[in-house]
This record gives C-alpha cells, structure tokens and sequence, in this order.
C-alpha cells in the first residue's frame, strides 16, 4: 500500500475525532457558554448539517478541480472551522463554526476514496479505501478519548484546537506523500450530476441510511442502556465506547479484502448478522459479558458495511464517481439522525432501554431488503443488456450504467476492482 493512504487516514482521523469528541464535552461547552446542556447537544446537529450540505455542494463545486488540490482545499477548511470552533466567543458562533467543520467532511471522504482506489492495482481498490476508514475507526479508540480528556482538563476549546493540529499535520501529509491526479476533459458538474441519477445510486445511498440507520438506533443510547439495564458504573462506558471503536477497526480490516473478493454478498451478510446482533442485544444487554460482546460485533458489523457500499456508489457512478462517493457521508450523517431519533421515540413511548436495539434490527431488515433490491435490478439489467447484444443492439444507457458491465456490482459476486477501474477512464485517469 502507498504511502499517500497513511496521508489520507490521518485526514480520517481527524474528521472521526472532531465529529464525537463533541459528544464527551457537552457538560464543559454547556458552562463555558451558560446554555443547558440540550441547547449544547444542538452542537452535534449543527456538524451533521454541515456534513449533509457539505458533501454534495463542495464537491459540485469543485468538479472540475484535480483531485490532490481539491483534498489541500478541503483539509484547509477543516482547519478553519475546527480553530474557529476553538476560539468562538459564543454560542451562535460556535455553533456557525461547527457547520463550518462539517462542511468539508463528506467531500474530503468522498475525494480521498476516489484517490485511493487509484493509487492501486484494480483488484485491491476496496483494500485501499478500507485502509484509509482505519483513521476513522482508530479515532474512536484514541483520538476521542484522548480528545475528551483533554478538553475535560484544560478546556473544551483546546480539544479542537487539537483537532485544528491534526488537521495541519494531515495537510501537510497530504502535500507530500498524495500524487497528481488531472481530471479529464469531460469531468464537470453536469457529469456528477448525470452518474447521481442512476437509479442505483440512490438505492444504494438509500441502503446507508436505513442499513446502517440501525447502528445509531442503539450506539446513541449505548450509555444509558449500559447504565440502566445492564447494571454498569457511568464511569465504565468510556471503555465501552473504546470496545466498540476496537470492533469498527477489526471491521474496516475485513471489509476490504471480502469487498475485492464479493461486493454484493459482503453487504448483505453485514446487514444479516447486524440484524440478527441487534436483536439479540436486546436480550443480551441484561448479561454484562455478553453485552460487551455484542457491542464489540456491532461495532465491527457496523463498520464492514461501510466499504461495500462506498464501493458499490462509486462502481455504480461510472465516471464520475466523486460527488456519489461523498454523498455517501452525507447518507451516513442522516442515518445517524434518524436512527437516533426513532431510538428516542420508542424510549419516550415507554418501550423501555432496549426497544431501540430492536428498532435497530427492524432497520438492518429493510437496508436489506433495499440491498436486495438493487441486486435483482442488476441481474434484471445484465439480462437486458445481454439480450440486446444477442440481437445485435446496444445496450441503453441507463442499463449499461446500471449493470456496470463487468463489473463486481453487476452479480455481486466479482471483484470490485474491474467497476473501480471502470471509473477511471478518459475522464479521470488513474494514477499508479
């Protein structure tokens, strides 16, 4: 693996910490500012919001912009939000400099998936984006906690004054060690525009945020479920949150490998097994040991999904893959807030602690069914295509775009390599 991946995981890390270690400081940033600690929990959202908005827009604008100076661009953003988060005089312009923070998120993520999956041979491309969501995935283990402490002790505004050095590291990282990647002639925004309209691309990105809905139905009230139902002292969770973070990084390490080997069927196990987990934590929450090995699978099921669905965005975008790989975020950002918000709704109506692990599990059913979906409009597309080559036509558009002809999304069982490849014609050429 270049070495240009260890640069774009340390933009990973940095992107994971500033987004939770929010999460830690609440009491802290509450009476700084002299708001309720609710009106701070608004904070989180603010950084959501940025990321939904973020991801499309930035990247539409910079369409036509070569990939390592839009990754320079994008981490110089990250620095200013972060530092203007630490040194803002007050709520609202705090809360202002956390959409700020947010906004380059899913695009940094976004470019810096396309760019890895060109720094390698085809058939290690999900291997490559697996490697740099490790920085994501080891943010939970030391860059939040750490991040926590820290502010915890000297003050939140140091905490993302950290980040602010993170990211400064991580630009120089990027400057360094990430080669050249031209867009072609024909990259612009109409092309983006044109690869998000295939229908697969959005039933992917509607897999994302109601797949993975499922994992935030429970992480969101993992603390208080521990507490409440399981019997653990608060001042334990911390390492249960590092559990899971542990479980996210042996996730991502799997991910690629059976991603290169079979997209499709790697999703649809990590939404089976994440069902079947989150069910199963709803009984098993009662038992410390076993609670803490369902976190630890949560975890790591949560996170092998990640990768197939990148993959599966960008093989499905052709192209033009960039604006549909950042989106993804954007659809990860929802699912963290709708299932946050269902998981709080089934609390509120008296379900009980548990109920939002079963509500989690309900979700990782219907991202499923919704993979499952896209699956047979692929066979249903490939046969269509083939027949029409049978009879000396050409395919339609839509179907050779949506078969992704040759490609690993076509039959889910291929590699994904040939569809990441695919992405990497005359419009934007790969860089070895």
């Amino acid at each position: 693996m270049p070495l240009a991946l260890l640069a774009l995981a340390v933009v990973a890390f940095g992107i994971g910490t500033t987004e939770f270690v929010s999460m830690g400081l609440l009491p802290q940033i509450a009476d700084g500012l002299g708001v309720s600690v609710p009106e701070a929990g608004h904070l989180v959202s603010a950084y959501a919001i940025g990321v939904v908005i973020g991801a499309p827009l930035l990247t539409g604008l910079g369409a036509r912009v070569p990939h390592k100076r839009l990754l320079l661009l994008l981490a110089g953003l990250f620095v200013v939000g972060n530092t203007a988060s630490a040194l803002a005089p007050g709520y609202g312009s705090l809360f202002a400099a956390r959409v700020l923070a947010g906004l380059p998120h899913g695009a940094l993520f976004g470019v810096g998936a396309v760019v890895a999956s060109r720094l390698v041979a085809p058939e290690r491309a999900a291997r490559a984006v697996s490697t740099m969501f490790l920085g994501l995935t080891v943010a939970n283990i030391v860059g939040v906690p750490a991040g926590t402490a820290l502010g915890q002790h000297l003050g939140w505004r140091y905490a993302y004054l950290a980040v602010g050095v993170i990211g400064l590291v991580s630009l120089a990282a990027l400057a360094v060690l990430v080669p050249h990647q031209p867009r072609g002639e024909g990259a612009g925004i109409r092309r983006e525009l044109r690869a998000m309209a295939n229908r697969q691309v959005g039933i992917g990105l509607a897999t994302a945020v109601v797949g993975f809905g499922g994992c935030f139905a429970v992480y969101s009230y993992l603390v208080p479920m521990l507490t409440e139902v399981t019997g653990m002292a608060e001042s334990s969770t911390t390492l249960v949150l590092a559990l899971y973070g542990i479980g996210m990084t042996l996730g991502t390490l799997v991910a690629g490998p059976l991603t290169d080997r079979a997209l499709r069927p790697t999703l649809y196990g990590g939404l089976i097994v994440l069902a079947v987990t989150l069910f199963a934590f709803s009984f098993a929450v009662h038992v410390t040991a076993t609670a803490l090995l369902c976190v630890l699978v949560i975890g790591a099921v949560g996170s092998l999904i990640t990768t197939p669905v990148q993959m599966l965005l960008m093989a499905k975008a052709e192209q033009a893959p960039t604006m549909a790989a950042a989106s993804n975020h954007s659809a990860f950002n929802l699912a963290n807030a709708g299932g946050a918000w269902l998981g709080g709704l089934v609390i509120s109506a008296g379900w009980g602690w548990t109920s939002p692990a079963l509500v989690g599990a309900a979700l990782a059913v219907a991202g499923l069914g919704l993979a499952l979906l896209g699956g047979f409009m692929d066979r249903g597309d490939a046969r269509g295509a083939r027949s029409a080559v049978i009879a000396g036509g050409t395919p339609a558009p839509e179907a050779a775009a949506s078969t992704g002809t040759g490609t690993a999304a076509t039959a889910g069982a291929e590699p994904v390599a040939r569809a990441t490849a695919a992405g990497t014609g005359a419009g934007e050429p790969r860089t070895r």
